[in-house]
């Protein structure tokens, strides 16, 4: 497996620097910190230049730590996640730009209840990736993150998540496409995140219980049968070594305090075990409009060589 190549700003096209620039598109504040946010800090120390989208303003979503449930959060949840937001974002060093949509809850029951009006997930396909397409030209990428078809796991604004993102993708660098959100850019690479993968889950379990711990994943690991028609199924083509920021990963994850309980199950595998199990974060090439070879250690392989020379 290659290695990730040291060196991230480039001579430009009028012989200044330019540096490598990467987006992250997520559904909810939270998900830039659960899915990717080691492989952003090391990019971001590494100089390239990384912007967070984050669709929705996660209006809808639970309070899920227990010492945060209280009415006055509750009543003003958009903006206690808002500051949360900007929080997690100058922990992990990155630049984040919200799309503005509604978040559209997480329907459950049997039958599923219809989701709400003017939610995320609800708009046409055309008017939720304009704004994406515009922040597409205006941050200029060479490499995109999001989510898969089903997104990651099957809540309706991942899975929108996953449509604009890959609408943008393609969209972006044509003139005929959205023509009045700016100047056309084409970014070079998708990629999927594979943050959840059956093989890491095994191997951390594995790991937690060489080293005599419980492992919190028996309940995740008998569920990957009930589990498999739900989620996509992506080979892993790369993995970005980043166990020394995966404490960065956890504090940004602790500044989403009504959604991350400090005493819950992200925690409960310890930082060595993990780094020796486990040191990387994962993704699937979805798109690549350079050559590349997998597997690969790089977001940015066959980008450098393109950009840079």
């Amino acid at each position: 497996m290659s290695e990730v190549i040291d060196g991230t700003t480039c001579a430009g096209p009028d012989g200044g620097a330019q540096p490598l620039r990467l987006m992250a598109v997520h559904a909810h504040p939270d998900d830039e910190s659960s899915k990717g946010a080691a492989t952003m800090a090391r990019y971001v120390a590494d100089g390239v230049e990384v912007l967070v989208v984050t669709c929705t303003g996660g209006e809808r979503g639970d309070i899920l730590n227990p010492a945060m449930d209280r009415p006055e959060i509750k009543a003003d949840i958009g903006k206690v996640r808002e500051a949360e937001m900007a929080r997690a974002r100058e922990i992990l060093g990155v630049r984040q730009h919200w799309l503005g949509f509604v978040d559209s809850g997480f329907p459950e029951g049997d039958p599923l209840p219809p989701l709400p009006e003017g939610c995320f997930a609800l708009e046409p396909l055309e008017t939720a990736s304009e704004p994406l397409v515009r922040a597409v030209r205006e941050f200029r990428p060479h490499v995109m993150l999001t989510y898969d078809e089903k997104g990651g796991y099957p809540h309706p604004d991942h899975v929108k998540c996953h449509e604009v993102s890959v609408e943008a993708f393609e969209a972006a660098g044509d003139p005929e496409r959205y023509p009045d959100a700016g100047e056309p850019w084409q970014p070079l690479k998708l990629y999927y995140h594979m943050t959840f993968s059956k093989d890491r889950i095994l191997a951390l379990h594995a790991a937690m219980e060489k080293a005599g711990l419980e492992s919190p994943y028996h309940e995740w690991i008998a569920g990957f049968e009930d589990e498999k028609e739900k989620r996509a199924k992506w080979e892993v083509t790369t993995r970005v070594p980043c166990a020394d920021f995966f404490e960065t990963r956890d504090r940004a994850l602790l500044a989403h305090a009504t959604q991350i309980d400090p005493n819950g199950f992200w925690f409960r595998v310890p930082l060595d075990v993990q780094r020796e199990a486990w040191p990387t974060e994962d993704y699937h090439l979805a798109r690549s409009l350079v050559d590349t070879e997998v597997p690969e250690g790089d977001l940015f392989a066959g980008i450098r060589e393109k950009v840079c020379l």
